[in-house]
């Protein structure tokens, strides 16, 4: 799919996934880089978004730093699997929702502005399906970007090395982390449109957007990319069972491995579920999947360790994080 598409819209798609320019009209600066003018720019991430390619431009909130989140899991009877997932996505804080292969297989991420409130809607969903809700919190992130390159056998950076700064972050500052995970207006402008929006100043938006991401709790600023819609439909979350004291050293090989999109550390439910290092592999097609994951299992870091694979069938929901109780 990617390779089908205008040169211009691949690199709107693979050279801007993070660094959107923090400048008044960031899209007049794409256009100097892509040679086109802001106008075009414009047009195109609309079309875009249009076509399901680009969830939105904005950015992603490092976990549990600006609010709570979870990984969630439950186990529907085929004959519910409609009713659940409406009853799931109903939830406003509940911002990714999938069907996976596997007896546990309705997968979602759950948010909301604290621990309290996150602790509620996972109680809401289990009272109203009736059904038990694995809850499994973030231990430790290895790589949680999923900014990675298009480009076969490209390589993403790490976003673990970053250094985090949860001291900078502001009560100011939720209703922005809100607007950047909502996603930016396509105006000549957003960052006025968000300060507007605000009753605050276009520079002091931008500022304050650039003060979070270097400290570390903006994973990345740019455009947000849908990756099934792309051409990444066959997706596998592989979960690894470590003792935990090779996890520190298992989870960072990884990470760097080709064609794994994201890793990090969760807790586990004993006897139920006892997979502590997570995995996602995006890859273009079923083999393609099974043989990143064959490269990985070969790591001298996983020697041994048993592992289960659960490749997403359909998506239900994808929008940004809930981390402002009013929007709830």
């Amino acid at each position: 799919m990617l390779d089908r598409l205008d040169p211009i819209d691949r690199r709107l798609l693979d050279d801007f996934q993070r660094d959107l320019p923090l400048v008044p009209r960031p899209f007049a600066a794409m256009g100097e880089v892509l040679g086109v003018d802001e106008a075009e720019v414009l047009q195109r991430l609309d079309i875009l978004h249009a076509r399901g390619m680009v969830s939105r431009v904005g950015a992603t909130v490092r976990p549990n730093t600006a609010g709570a989140s979870t990984l969630a899991a439950m186990a529907v009877p085929s004959d519910r699997i409609e009713e659940i997932a409406e009853i799931v996505g109903a939830e406003p804080g509940v911002n990714h929702s999938y069907l996976r292969e596997d007896a546990w297989n309705l997968w979602f991420v759950a948010t909301a502005p604290d621990a309290t409130a996150l602790e509620a809607a996972l109680g809401r969903i289990g009272s109203r399906t009736g059904l038990r809700v694995l809850d499994l919190r973030l231990v430790r992130p290895f790589n949680i970007d999923l900014g990675f390159r298009l480009a076969p056998g490209a390589r993403q950076e790490m976003s673990e090395s970053r250094a985090v700064n949860t001291d900078v972050l502001e009560q100011s500052d939720r209703p922005i982390l809100q607007a950047l995970t909502a996603g930016l207006p396509l105006t000549l402008r957003p960052f006025r449109a968000v300060a507007q929006s605000l009753s605050r100043n276009e520079c002091d938006i931008i500022a304050r957007i650039a003060a979070l991401s270097d400290a570390g709790l903006l994973t990345r600023v740019g455009v947000i990319v849908r990756h099934r819609a792309i051409g990444w439909s066959a997706n596998a979350m592989v979960v690894w069972n470590l003792p935990e004291d090779r996890i520190d050293a298992a989870g960072p090989a990884l990470a760097r491995q080709r064609g794994v999109t994201l890793c990090y550390r969760r807790l586990t439910v004993p006897g139920i579920w006892d997979y502590p290092l997570y995995s996602m592999i995006h890859a273009r097609s079923r083999s393609e999947a099974l043989s990143i994951l064959a490269e990985a299992a070969a790591l001298p870091e996983l020697a041994g360790a048993a592992h289960r694979v659960l490749f997403s069938t359909r998506c239900f929901k994808q929008t940004g994080a809930l981390l402002k109780a009013e929007a709830a």
